[in-house]
């Protein structure tokens, strides 16, 4: 198997080969690299991707930007009644 067949972004289908060259055309940020790729912004927000992506960048770049706004995850998860999951009218 070619490691970089392998899938990093379930959700968007972004694959490790994808990133890689994304990230040495364009030398970027997580956030730059994520906004050029979309991975990172599926339904589940990059809470499975967010760190492979921080890491293919740490790796490619020299120096690490202390400076860097850090990618945030978000849970899929939206707010539900109780009356919503019991079935009840209020």
């Amino acid at each position: 198997m070619n490691m970089t067949s392998v899938i990093i972004c379930r959700c968007e289908e972004v694959s490790l080969a994808h990133l890689l060259e994304t990230a040495k055309q364009y030398p970027c940020s997580s956030r730059e690299l994520k906004l050029r790729t979309r991975a990172g912004m599926g339904y589940c927000g990059g809470r499975t991707c967010r760190l492979f992506v921080d890491k293919i960048v740490q790796e490619l770049s020299d120096t690490l930007n202390s400076n860097e706004i850090p990618l945030k995850h978000q849970p899929p998860v939206r707010p539900v009644s109780f009356c919503n999951l019991g079935g009840e009218q209020p």
